[in-house]
């Protein structure tokens, strides 16, 4: 395993706790604090790491890396945080983000795919982005899920768009939305049949491929309390969810449903599947947080790369005062590792 290429870690929002948990993370590696992290190398500007570092009352040493064996190096002597540098500076200051950190903060994302692309990284951990500062720069991409899709649509042979699919993952459970950023008065006219198929087939091929379980179990929710009951509490569980399922297990995937939101989550149900997909953003993730707030990591499944993320914003409140928790931050690191080794169980 030695010889795998690093991981990479996209600096995100500067003025974020992104570099907070990362220096958090980096000086529990070097005390020993923290262990089992594989290496890895945040693409990132060293001097606004530099100076996140003094307002947290600590200081780093940083070693800037072009190769796969200079972050190995790096990492493995703890002396410098292995760092790919970015072209475009980056201001970073705590709580005050900045339309000029834009084009740093997508360099860092490009950078991280265009490295994996050439096999110089094996995978992508993200650090939270802010959108309003993307998008007052002009950045045309609803967010981070739909912009790496663009940047993977480019050099993948499928001639078909890419569908990123969002699944947080915790300890206890996996969790799938498929509706996610819109609001919940436009779920019902925006779910689909076709966009169920979509989300549990990509579900199931991830969970084959990236999670390594021979035949997924895949628990589907209906959208209507105690899912529809016959119709009497709507037509769309009978609608658009019934014939889903009735096509993804013709086509042999192990699901069902569509289940009743509100008995599908407890410790006794948990058992029976291996992750959950659901027909809106805050059924998913409701259950997922509470069960896990600090420990779920955010994958995104349906990429040619391996992609996770803390389970957090840029929580500008408490940016540059040292209180960030990095427990999901670490947690996206292992299972980026596991997943892009073959390691996971």
């Amino acid at each position: 395993m030695a010889d795998l290429p690093p991981l990479l870690v996209s600096i995100g929002e500067p003025s974020g706790i992104g570099s907070d948990i990362l220096l958090k993370v980096w000086g529990g590696l070097q005390n020993g604090d923290i262990k089992d992290i594989r290496p890895f190398a945040v693409v990132a500007d060293p001097s606004a790491l530099q100076q996140r570092a003094k307002t947290l009352g600590t200081e780093i040493e940083i070693q800037t890396c072009a190769t796969p064996a200079e972050v190995r190096s790096a990492f493995s002597s703890k002396n410098a945080l292995p760092v790919v540098a970015l072209t475009n500076a980056l201001k970073g200051l705590p709580a005050k983000p900045d339309p000029q950190d834009a084009a740093g903060i997508v360099e860092s994302i490009e950078t991280c795919v265009s490295w994996i692309k050439n096999g110089l990284a094996r995978a992508v951990v993200t650090l939270p982005i802010n959108k309003k500062t993307l998008y007052d720069a002009g950045f045309e991409y609803p967010g981070h899920t739909e912009f790496l899709g663009a940047l993977c649509d480019e050099w993948t042979d499928d001639p078909s768009p890419l569908r990123p699919v969002m699944m947080l993952a915790g300890p206890d459970l996996r969790a799938v939305p498929v509706t996610i950023h819109i609001p919940l008065k436009d779920v019902p006219s925006q779910l689909t049949t076709s966009d169920i198929v979509d989300t549990v087939r990509i579900t199931a091929k991830d969970l084959r491929t990236r999670f390594g379980i021979e035949t997924p179990r895949i628990a589907v929710s209906g959208l209507n309390p105690h899912a529809g009951e016959g119709g009497a509490l709507g037509a769309e569980d009978d609608a658009i969810i019934v014939p889903a399922i009735e096509q993804l297990r013709n086509e042999a995937i192990d699901c069902w449903g569509p289940l009743p939101a509100d008995t599908m989550f407890h410790a006794a149900a948990r058992k029976t599947y291996d992750a959950a997909v659901c027909m809106y953003h805050d059924q998913a993730l409701i259950p997922a947080k509470a069960l896990a707030f600090d420990d779920s990591v955010n994958v995104t499944l349906g990429l040619p790369i391996v992609r996770t993320s803390p389970d957090h914003g840029t929580a500008f409140d408490i940016a540059g005062t040292g209180k960030a928790n990095p427990a999901s931050f670490i947690a996206a690191l292992r299972m980026a590792d596991e997943m892009s080794s073959g390691d996971v169980s």
